[in-house]
């Protein structure tokens, strides 16, 4: 048998086998049932997603509003503490 042949038979029997089998039908959500275990589960699951994400989301922009803070911080005491020193060295 040549490499051909092989290919267009392997070919054919994966089509008769994968639609003779009836377990590969759609799931729940998307065959309509939404009252289902598993349709609950998936939905559970992707509420669980989001707000995995939305806690991520708010800690990247915590951290981003902490930095701002922090070097507003420092800029106010950077520039107290050279203020001093200049209107002095204006004065003489």
């Amino acid at each position: 048998m040549s490499l051909k042949v092989k290919n267009i038979f392997a070919t054919l029997v994966a089509i008769v086998l994968l639609s003779s089998v009836e377990s590969a039908s759609a799931c729940a959500a998307c065959a309509g049932r939404t009252d289902s275990d598993l349709a609950k589960g998936m939905n559970w699951g992707i509420f669980t997603l989001l707000l995995v994400v939305m806690f991520v989301l708010s800690a990247f922009a915590a951290f981003f509003v902490f930095i701002v803070k922090k070097s507003a911080a420092h800029a106010a005491l950077m520039s107290a503490e050279t203020l001093p020193q200049t209107t002095q060295e204006n004065l003489t």
